[in-house]
């Protein structure tokens, strides 16, 4: 059986957290430049070619992407076959304290009441599966408040079908407006259970963009989805465009049949996650 030091994962994730809120990764940057090229608002096209300087000046100057980094979010697989010296969890949040610190990063993790800051943007929120193999997969997400704000889940009906939910995910867009900083990402988690669905919507967020569902009656949900928020017309930042989204990810789980969970994650245009394997 391997063994695996915490003090390796703890130093691979301080690295990850840093330059995941510094480097916007390759698929996000194509998908702008994309946008750029085919929007025909003024208005919309001059946020994006923004939204593409502002990238490259964060590389160049070694900044954050965005002013708001996040909480820390983890989908973490774990190789059975894999011995961790010491405790995953506690490595993992030393890691995001010592990230968050040595980069200069926003703190923004606090205490639901008080609102006490905790100082070093742990806790982490931490989902970890059960893998075969003896590697450690740490996939890292910066997820800022504003989007996820505008997240929402709900228990429909099974008559409610497909229609059902593309109406909600409408609806959900179109509260949302400009407030998470569009062009988003949208993440949708369908089935499991009320509290399985938005852990679904959030690991849809990890997906590159220029991936296409193996599962052929999913791509056609993903994309039928895609063009009709597009329709929309919000637009980049909400002034007006055919650039609302970015991309369209689906996950699903069976469910009950009685129920039909269904969750929307959105996530803005600053898509900062990155993967690192031990």
């Amino acid at each position: 059986m391997r063994s695996l030091k915490t003090i390796t994962i703890e130093e691979a994730v301080a690295k990850l957290v840093v330059e995941a809120n510094i480097y916007l990764p390759q698929d996000v940057k194509n998908a702008l430049n994309n946008a750029f090229e085919q929007e025909e608002s003024e208005a919309g096209k001059e946020v994006l070619r923004q939204l593409i300087e502002n990238y490259k000046l964060a590389e160049k100057a070694k900044l954050s992407l965005c002013q708001d980094t996040g909480l820390a979010v983890f989908f973490v697989e774990l190789g059975q076959d894999l011995k961790i010296e010491g405790n995953l969890i506690e490595a993992i949040n030393r890691g995001v304290s010592k990230g968050y610190e040595e980069g200069f990063l926003r703190k923004s993790a606090c205490d639901p009441f008080t609102r006490k800051n905790t100082g070093d943007n742990t806790p982490a929120l931490i989902h970890i599966e059960l893998v075969s193999g003896d590697k450690l997969k740490l996939n890292f997400m910066a997820k800022g408040g504003g989007s996820e704000n505008m997240s929402r889940a709900t228990m429909l009906t099974p008559a409610q079908g497909f229609s059902g939910i593309k109406e909600f995910v409408l609806k959900r867009v179109a509260e949302a407006g400009p407030n998470p900083c569009p062009p988003i990402i949208v993440g949708i988690g369908i089935g499991g259970t009320f509290d399985y669905a938005p852990i679904l919507a959030k690991k849809a967020l990890f997906r590159s963009l220029d991936d296409v569902n193996p599962d052929s009656d999913l791509a056609e949900k993903e994309q039928e989805l895609l063009e009709a928020i597009n329709d929309l017309g919000i637009g980049p930042m909400g002034l007006g465009g055919k650039t609302t989204c970015l991309g369209v990810k689906i996950e699903k789980h069976p469910c009950h049949i009685a129920s039909l969970p269904v969750a929307v994650n959105i996530q803005c245009h600053s898509a900062r996650h990155k993967e690192v394997i031990l």
